[in-house]
């Protein structure tokens, strides 16, 4: 297949686009009005012969305008495809670069689906009560400095700095992942009590100030992986639809998008009464959040294994389209598993 300019792609793209939404031919008079190329009506029917020529559209025996070929059609998939694998690999080298990045990807996954679904969308970070350490493993940045790099079930990472009053040899740090590993893998927040603090000061000797602020970083890590964050997108999209336009629902739906705890309360409810099938379906009033009385929201939960979940949700009118919408949950919540498995087994 030949290789189109990137004036012919987007000339090709916008017919097939406007006769996917219109089911009539499309003229050079549309396009001139469809894109940004700036270009004469002329110069556009120029490209659009050519195209014609090279088998990507066809012309209609009762219309000027044009229509898509089996050719334009496979083009066009096919850089579907291409754009699609090209978004899921992002996703997935983000996580597996560093986990750390996952927000990057929360807001990343909400954004393509409402493109795609052209609804709101909200998806939470993962989430898990009584989060345990996994492991911790110290490591000197500089004479002064010490990185600690803290993992949490559902090989979660953070990474802290640690200040040292004097330089630290490698074989004490040694001896302090050992003290360390041994002391709280496997604890939670709640189970790190006094006598577990104070037996690792004794037996970290001189070196207690350390143990004292790598305990601070653990606290402060595993606070952080139990408050959740609820990531959005795409709330002007629901305005579109009448029903939900005008300005007093306007204003309770975009009030509802900036209220977290509205929407914690709506993740709550997922995960507490998920379906076999993963998908959870509330129309109108059925939803927790009364601010969205007047539409139907569709959950699924992701899993990250080790018990930490999170929850991707749609939110759009109630003749929203449910079967696009469920497919496309169920589709992003396998290949956002995937992903999260992929990241967790380079770890």
């Amino acid at each position: 297949m030949e290789e189109l300019d990137s004036r012919k792609t987007i000339i090709l793209n916008a017919i097939i686009k406007n006769y996917l939404e219109t089911g009539e031919p499309v003229g050079s008079r549309t396009i001139s009005k469809y894109t940004d190329l700036n270009l004469s009506s002329a110069t556009i029917r120029n490209e659009m012969s050519d195209l014609e020529e090279l088998g990507y559209i066809l012309s209609p025996h009762t219309s000027a305008g044009r229509i898509p070929s089996d050719k334009g059609y496979r083009f066009y998939v096919d850089q579907l495809i291409r754009e699609k694998d090209a978004e899921i690999s992002e996703m997935r080298s983000l996580v597996i670069e560093n986990t750390e990045k996952m927000d990057q990807v929360l807001k990343k996954v909400a954004k393509l689906l409402a493109t795609d679904t052209n609804y709101a969308t909200m998806i939470t970070g993962p989430k898990m009560n009584g989060t345990k350490i996994k492991f911790i493993q110290l490591s000197r940045v500089d004479s002064m400095n010490l990185l600690a790099v803290i993992v949490t079930e559902g090989n979660l990472v953070r990474n802290r700095m640690v200040s040292v009053q004097e330089p630290v040899d490698d074989e004490e740090i040694l001896k302090l992942n050992i003290l360390l590993n041994t002391s709280l893998n496997g604890l939670t927040a709640a189970e790190i009590n006094l006598g577990t603090i104070t037996q690792l000061k004794e037996q970290a000797g001189i070196h207690s100030d350390i143990i004292s602020k790598i305990l601070d970083a653990v606290a402060e890590v595993i606070s952080e992986d139990e408050d959740l964050t609820v990531y959005t997108s795409g709330a002007t999209n629901i305005l579109k639809y009448p029903e939900l336009a005008d300005s007093e629902k306007a204003s309770e739906l975009l009030g509802a998008f900036e209220d977290k705890e509205e929407l914690i309360s709506l993740v709550n409810e997922s995960l507490n009464n998920e379906e076999n099938t993963g998908i959870q379906v509330y129309i109108g009033g059925e939803t927790p959040v009364q601010k969205m009385k007047d539409c139907s929201v569709v959950t699924a939960t992701y899993e990250l294994g080790d018990g930490i979940k999170g929850t991707i949700g749609i939110i759009g009118p109630k003749r929203m389209d449910y079967e696009k919408v469920m497919d496309s949950l169920r589709n992003l919540k396998q290949q956002f598993n995937e992903t999260l498995d992929k990241a967790k087994d380079k770890a």
